[in-house]
């Protein structure tokens, strides 16, 4: 929640940015920095996301097929001559 709450407030500042009365070179910078913060917690979130999903995905694994998990052709040759 704190990150949401760092977006939102992001968001607000660029929003009313433009309208504050600053000189052009001071809304320059100020909109770098903001952008810069905003890439910042993308990645962080990004990265949040990544390590979350990866101990979802390894949850999600199912043995489909188990019965054909020791499959050997050797033993299917060996059935079929079993009951010649």
């Amino acid at each position: 929640m704190k990150t949401a709450r760092i977006l939102l407030m992001l968001a607000v500042w660029v929003a009313i940015l433009p309208y504050l009365g600053f000189p052009s070179s001071w809304k320059n910078i100020l909109f770098t920095i903001t952008g810069l913060a905003l890439a910042y917690l993308a990645y962080s979130l990004y990265k949040e996301y990544k390590i979350n999903t990866k101990d979802i995905i390894k949850e999600e694994i199912f043995d489909n097929f188990l019965e054909n998990k020791d499959f050997n052709e050797d033993k299917t040759n060996t059935d079929e001559n079993n009951f010649n």
